[in-house]
């Protein structure tokens, strides 16, 4: 287990999608040990394996207490909308308002093969949608507001991290947002 450096905005490998996992074995048990040690050093709610460089469908979350993984996950999402503060540990100190689904039921493998089912409301179900969303090459800031966008990018272009990497080419994510965002 090893605390991996935490890929920022502007890295390609967060707006591709990412791979299904084929092969349950200890390399993946290592990457989910990896992932959980390094989102709790971090400290954040989730992370998943693109933000670690790992184009793989893996991701981790810590919750009100509840640590846990998902490996190949799909989503069912409610009809029912929530609006809250969300961030990213790849858009360090970034917090804005985010449309998401109140209740999300996630299904997927955990480490060992064996199939899970996760179902969470308000702060678990924003989390399970934010981590599939990075699996899928979309951004949360894809997710947001037109305006919130907006300043969130202003925000973004100022801060002292993003400034550090240069700055890469930014434009739209290509996947669907689900009309989120015009």
């Amino acid at each position: 287990m090893a605390i991996q450096p935490i890929r920022h905005f502007g890295d390609p490998v967060l707006t591709t999608r990412a791979s299904e996992v084929t092969t349950f074995d200890k390399e993946l048990r290592t990457l989910v040990a990896d992932l959980t040690e390094t989102m709790l050093d971090a400290p954040g709610a989730g992370l998943a394996a693109p933000q670690i460089g790992v184009g793989l469908r893996v991701f981790t979350w810590h919750v009100d207490g509840e640590l846990g993984h998902l490996i190949n996950p799909t989503l069912d999402l409610s009809e029912e909308m929530q609006d809250g503060e969300e961030g990213c540990l790849s858009f360090p100190e970034i917090h804005f308002d985010t449309p998401r689904a109140l209740r999300a039921v996630a299904k997927g493998f955990t480490m060992h093969g064996e199939p899970l089912t996760v179902e969470g409301s308000e702060f678990l179900a924003r989390a399970l949608q934010h981590e599939v969303d990075h699996l899928d090459g979309v951004l949360f800031i894809d997710r947001m507001t037109p305006e919130n966008r907006k300043a969130a990018m202003r925000e973004i272009r100022s801060s002292e991290w993003f400034q550090e990497q240069g700055s890469p080419a930014i434009k739209l994510s290509p996947h669907s947002t689900r009309g989120l965002v015009m």
